[in-house]
This record gives structure tokens, C-alpha cells and sequence, in this order.
């Protein structure tokens, strides 16, 4: 059940506005996190990790790529510059069961850039059209850009709307456009997601003028009605950190965003759907914290979440006891509320 993958046949899948999605976020957007985030949201797109084209050509493809059924929607996220090994990456994505591929040109971290990808690709529009020609032409999947409103002094409107026409040019019909620029030089990732000032403004601008692309925001984004006032303006929000913060937030995006005649489960009711799902991955050694790492701030802003918290990093490092631990969990985080 959880290991089955879908076969090797597609029909074309075009992810039409409103689009909400939880952003690509490397060493956090694994299987096990997109299985999870499943049982809150079945609307949201979710994503890979970046995945480089040098690890997919030459490495373990199977513990790359492999995902669940109960995954999808899921996008595969590839990094790279080199045109025909990111067509061989898209179509080898496409083959494996992908609904999407989309290519970083957003990343500013010092390792990305040594490898000339990323958001240093952003000063190479030409380039990454090509690239997105050739890759759309292998695959019948949409080939997507994430990528920001621009790179140190290569910033102003008119270079993001360059790039992006560049690319439009070359067949691309969606952008998911993290409203920050990057410095590529002075500033680690984390302080690029959060000192370069946002400017939601130039993406809804893009929006107005170029009414017949695709354009989802990124950056800084928090709630369900942060996400509703953008939606006025652009096609799709994607979130990051707070999927990660605050993941239950998800639970209302099926109903509030897209008008599902839904309930909403508690988190408890969330966490007990998850103990099939744990024991299969622990009775094959897959350690429990693997899978509730993800789930520690389910219940943020709860009483009782310390004791939950606490429990789990005590006793979540084995792959033994699986579910039981959980509920063990669960029974700490309840004492813990009655203590209060």
C-alpha cells in the first residue's frame, strides 16, 4: 500500500488557480512529510526536495524518487543547468509517476551557486529558457519555474518581467515567484527568506500584465486569510515554514479555500490515521522520528504541547514500538493538560 508507485502511464495534469501548494524545503519536504500533510489537505500541491540532476543520473533513483500513492498531487523539484540532463531528469520524473516538474532558480545558497543553479540562473534568462524548452518537449507534464523577483542589484521590475517573458517565449505558462530578491553574496539561505523586504506588489503587477501566465506567490506567507487577500490578485500561494510552524493550519484549506463540504479532524484524529502508516515504515527499520519530526508542532499554540514534544524526541529515535509510542505520546501531551 504505501510503497506501491503509480505506473508508468500519465495523463497530463494541469493544476488550474486556485492553486495553494507547501513549497519544495530541503531536509524537510520528504515522503513522509507529503504522506502526512495528506491526511490534513487532499487540494494542496505538494513537493519533492530539490533533487539535482547529478544525484537522479547517478544515484539511488529508488530512494530519490520513490513516493505513495497517497502522495499526490506531488511535484518533483529537479536543480540544475545543464539542458539535456534536465530533460533526462524531467522525463525520467514524468515516467516515475510525477505530476509536475519544476525547476529551482531560486535557491541562494553558496553550494547551489558552485554548481551554477539556482537563483544565479535568474542572471541567465536565455539559458533557462532553453533548458525549459527542451525539458517541455520531453515530457508531457507541465514544466513549472520557482524562481524570485530578482538577484542582488539585478532587481528592478523590469528584470523580473525580462526573465519571465524570457521564459514565457520559450512555452513556460507558470511561475511561482518568491517576492523577495536574494543576495547571492552576503547572506546565508535562512537570512534571504527573511531580511530582503518583501514586494507582493511587483507580483500582483506581473499578474495585471501578463493576465494569460500562471503567477503564484511565495514569501512570508502565514494563514488562510493572508492566503484569501492574495488570491485577489494572483493565481496561487504557496507556503513554506509555516507548514512546518504550524502544520494543522492545513486542515482548512480544502474547506475555506476551495469550498470542500468537509470536517475538520482534530489533530488527535490526524495523529491515530497516521498508526498504520507508522508501524509499516517501522517494522522495516525506518526509525519513528523520521516521520514525527514532522508532526512535533502539530500541536503549537496547544496546552500540553511540551510534553508531547518532549516524549517523542525522548523516545522517537528506534524503530521499535512504532505506534505505540505515539499513543504514548498522545497520553503525555493529555496529563499534561490536566496538570495545567
Amino acid at each position: 500500500m504505501f510503497e506501491k508507485i503509480y505506473p508508468l502511464r500519465f495523463l497530463p495534469v494541469n493544476f488550474l488557480p486556485p492553486i495553494i501548494s507547501i513549497a519544495p524545503m530541503m531536509d524537510y519536504t520528504d515522503r513522509h512529510f507529503r504522506y502526512i500533510m495528506r491526511q490534513m489537505t487532499k487540494k494542496t500541491l505538494l513537493y519533492t526536495e530539490m533533487i539535482t540532476t547529478q544525484a537522479i543520473i547517478y544515484g539511488d533513483r529508488a530512494k530519490l524518487l520513490d513516493f505513495s500513492e497517497e502522495e499526490k498531487p506531488v511535484s518533483l523539484q529537479l536543480g540544475g543547468d545543464n539542458p539535456q540532463q534536465l530533460a533526462e531528469c524531467a522525463k525520467i520524473g514524468q515516467d516515475w509517476g510525477y505530476d509536475e516538474i519544476n525547476l529551482n532558480v531560486g535557491c541562494p545558497s553558496s553550494r547551489v551557486q558552485n554548481g551554477n543553479f539556482g537563483a544565479c540562473l535568474m542572471a541567465q534568462p536565455e539559458k533557462v529558457a532553453k533548458a525549459i524548452e527542451i525539458m517541455q518537449n520531453a515530457v508531457n507534464i507541465p514544466v513549472t519555474v520557482k524562481h524570485r523577483i530578482g538577484i542582488d542589484n539585478q532587481d528592478s521590475y523590469e528584470d523580473m518581467v525580462y526573465f519571465v517573458k524570457t521564459l514565457a517565449d520559450s512555452g513556460c505558462q507558470r511561475f511561482i515567484i518568491h517576492a523577495r530578491k536574494a543576495w547571492l553574496q552576503g547572506l546565508s539561505p535562512k537570512e534571504n527568506r527573511d531580511i530582503p523586504p518583501l514586494r507582493y506588489e511587483d507580483v500582483y503587477r506581473l499578474k495585471q500584465e501578463f493576465p494569460h501566465l500562471i503567477i503564484e506567490i511565495n514569501g512570508g506567507i502565514t494563514s488562510i486569510e493572508q492566503t484569501k487577500e492574495h488570491l485577489n490578485y494572483v493565481d496561487g500561494v504557496m507556503m513554506g515554514r509555516v507548514a512546518y510552524d504550524n502544520p494543522y493550519l492545513f486542515v482548512y484549506v480544502d474547506r475555506d479555500i476551495y469550498g470542500e463540504d468537509k470536517e475538520i479532524p482534530s489533530r488527535e484524529e490526524i495523529i491515530e490515521s497516521l498508526y498504520p502508516y507508522i508501524d509499516f515504515w517501522t517494522s522495516r527499520n525506518v526509525k519513528l522520528n523520521t516521520m514525527m519530526r514532522h508532526l512535533l508542532q502539530i500541536f503549537a499554540g496547544q496546552t500540553g504541547t511540551k510534553a508531547w514534544k518532549r516524549y517523542l524526541a525522548e523516545n522517537g529515535n528506534t524503530s521499535i514500538g512504532g505506534s505505540n509510542i505515539v499513543r504514548e505520546a498522545l497520553r503525555h501531551k493529555t496529563k499534561g493538560y490536566f496538570q495545567i
